[in-house]
């Protein structure tokens, strides 16, 4: 019914992987030739003020064809895809009227998405899937946001007769490293408020969001020769793996759901003479977050006391906040969004992101941006897939958000 597949299919065969610490914006090439053909696309569709920044921003405008007084409604979605898998040749299959059973990803290296794994599997059975080839991610987070903004202006072009007030659309770089629509000029974007598509399964919606922060241990060992070693050598292999257990260990992602926050070492680099340990920290609860961060400084001050303190050095800083506290008092628009679920059908499921997205960080900026879903599973990995009929959903409630803004302007 809508063009959002083709455009999906189209999307993930861009390399747009971001990279982390890059000193440029965009950190990765592919996204500023994702981009241009984003401006492209946009300005076939006959959208006004089209631009495309040095940066990879991309925002437009579809000019409102009603007469009533409604809001100008922002649609974004970034254009990056996640650091832990290659988003390099990405293969896409269709799995047609999935039957409920397992699926052979790569049958040479033995990759196979299954409901033993993932039990969620069997409520996506009659489906049709989109899956990867098992050697790389699938790019639903977020080039699936991306496609549905995208259906749905089509849509509206091909439909003159739906009422709509003005659309304003944005597709940014570099989110999963963290940039968060920093460049993004709110003012000249124009929107009243905004929504991201940048969510899970169908039916969720998140106005609120971990507060974040990373933050960077290194440590300075001293090689000696193992043989003459006793009482001179510092291991920092060994100081790294004692200064990770004093963390809670039950406060990692993997025991932790809904608002329970956490520690999450992402990596560990070391050697006899240096050690990198980078983390990200989350909170729902601002007290609890800045908790987490006296809880990190406190355990760096331990290993420098009986280490030295020239040993440890400790990095941190604020990523981004909960959204939450901006979006008090403006509750329409989440009300909305979910209205327009309900119009098409679906339960909502208002959950506690536990994450991050560029509506975070605008929502502290003043541009109110909660974040609804794309309908994609397992992001970040080779078992990424997302059910075709739940894109056009999505598709389905951007439109509907439009529609209500319309209808409730009487």
């Amino acid at each position: 019914m809508y063009s959002t597949l083709e455009r999906f299919l189209k999307y993930v065969t861009y390399d747009t992987q971001s990279v982390q610490d890059a000193s440029t914006v965009p950190s990765t090439p592919g996204q500023l030739v994702l981009a241009k053909e984003m401006a492209e696309e946009l300005r076939a569709l006959g959208l006004r003020d089209v631009e495309m920044t040095e940066h990879a921003y991309v925002t437009a405008t579809l000019p409102g064809n009603t007469k009533k007084k409604v809001p100008a409604v922002g649609f974004i979605a970034h254009l990056d895809t996640a650091t832990e898998l290659t988003g390099k040749d990405v293969k896409p299959r269709v799995v047609k009227d999935y039957d409920g059973g397992d699926i052979v990803l790569n049958a040479a290296e033995g990759v196979v998405l299954s409901p033993r794994d993932f039990p969620f599997l069997v409520d996506c059975k009659g489906q049709d899937l989109v899956v990867t080839d098992g050697t790389t991610l699938l790019g639903a987070d977020d080039k699936a946001g991306m496609a549905e903004v995208m259906g749905a202006l089509d849509h509206l072009v091909k439909h003159p007769e739906i009422e709509h007030g003005d659309v304003k659309v944005a597709f940014t770089p570099d989110e999963e490293v963290g940039h968060l629509a920093k460049l993004l000029d709110i003012e000249k974007f124009g929107a009243d408020f905004a929504y991201t598509l940048d969510g899970g399964p169908v039916g969720e919606a998140c106005c609120e969001n971990f507060n974040a922060a990373n933050a960077t241990v290194r440590i300075k060992g001293r090689a000696v020769h193992p043989g003459k070693s006793k009482g001179m050598m510092l291991s920092a292999v060994m100081m790294g793996h004692e200064f990770l257990s004093l963390f809670p260990a039950a406060e990692v992602p993997s025991a932790t759901e809904r608002y329970e926050g956490f520690f999450h070492c992402t990596c560990f680099e070391a050697g006899t003479e240096r050690a990198v340990l980078r983390f990200i920290i989350r909170d729902h609860d601002s007290k609890r977050f800045a908790e987490r961060k006296a809880f990190m400084e406190r355990a760096v001050n331990w290993m420098r006391d009986k280490y030295g303190a020239e040993r440890f050095e400790l990095a941190m800083k604020d990523q981004y906040y909960n959204m939450a506290d901006k979006l008090k008092g403006h509750e329409h628009i989440m009300d909305t969004a979910l209205e327009a679920m309900r119009e098409l059908g679906i339960e909502p499921r208002i959950i506690p992101m536990r994450g991050g997205t560029d509506g975070a960080a605008l929502s502290w900026r003043g541009l109110l941006t909660p974040n609804l879903f794309t309908g994609g599973y397992n992001y970040h990995g080779r078992f990424e897939f997302i059910p075709v009929q739940a894109m056009e959903k999505a598709t389905a409630m951007v439109l509907k958000i439009l529609e209500l803004y319309v209808r409730k302007a009487g």
